[in-house]
């Protein structure tokens, strides 16, 4: 059965970014139980910044889960990249991830590697960053099966990076690693600018699509941008996905309303 999630980010140098709530877990717990969704995606700024033994009764509390948790704080607060042509600088991005992957997974929930994919240039030239990239995503996978969840890559847009940006890049590049224990994000923002066709991409993705983040073409909630989700919810199906919808968007016009557009279109979407 397809899930609804929502994002809180705890990392003040992210503020404006695409996270749906920003004061605290605690907070965004109770909201989310109130509108009904099934669990929470947590952007923390490291893996002790969470106290998980306070936060589990929490979860249970409101009968949630966690979705997901982001790596991107290691980016956005150090700089720190898996493809740094530096060895001690990717050494230090490969263990904030580690550090994530073991935090998520006293929560039953996978890591997301985003930004800190980082991107080539200089000296480093596409398929040496790429070669990194799965050097270190062969490392920190097997990590996350330890803990019974996969480790989720996500292909960001062309602005953002310029290693893999596209369902079907993505879906080569997993062919060419020694592990199976990772699964794809497809975020429908990114794919809005990348994908020719965003429904197909999902049907070509299939069982390699393991989390989806269900924003509209804007970055806003879904409803308030131009994106046509009928074919896509059709390809979804057409593949049984059964994992997070999760709403990565900004705030606007304010948290609340982000949240309650998302939960509405997610009922209309799939009824229970």
């Amino acid at each position: 059965m397809i899930k609804s999630a929502i994002t809180v980010s705890l990392v003040e140098e992210a503020k404006g970014g695409p996270f749906v709530y920003w004061n605290g877990l605690d907070d965004a717990c109770s909201e989310a139980a109130r509108l009904g969704f099934d669990a929470i995606e947590i952007f923390a700024p490291s893996a002790d910044a969470v106290d998980v033994d306070k936060l589990l009764p929490t979860l249970q509390q409101h009968e949630l889960k966690v979705a997901a948790v982001g790596t991107g704080a290691g980016m956005v607060k150090h700089g720190l990249s898996l493809t740094d042509p530096d060895k001690d600088r990717r050494e230090k991005a490969c263990q904030f991830v580690e550090s994530i992957i073991h935090f998520g997974g006293r929560l039953s929930a996978p890591a997301i590697i985003g930004s800190m994919q980082g991107r080539w240039g200089g000296d480093l030239d596409r398929d040496a960053a790429l070669g990194l990239l799965a050097e270190s995503i062969n490392r920190l996978a097997p990590i996350a099966a330890e803990h019974g969840v996969p480790l989720i890559y996500e292909p960001l847009n062309r602005y953002e990076t310029n290693l893999l940006t596209t369902v079907a890049d993505a879906c080569g590049f997993l062919r060419t690693l020694d592990t199976d224990n990772v699964k794809l994000l497809a975020d429908l923002f990114h794919m809005n600018i990348e994908e020719a066709d965003i429904a197909q991409a999902i049907r070509d993705g299939g069982n390699d699509i393991g989390h989806i983040h269900f924003v509209d073409s804007n970055r806003q909630a879904v409803g308030l941008g131009h994106m046509d989700y009928a074919p896509i919810i059709q390809a979804l199906q057409d593949i049984r996905f059964d994992g997070y919808l999760s709403a990565e968007a900004f705030p606007l016009p304010d948290s609340d309303t982000a949240a309650v557009k998302t939960i509405e279109a997610f009922r209309d979407f799939f009824p229970r």
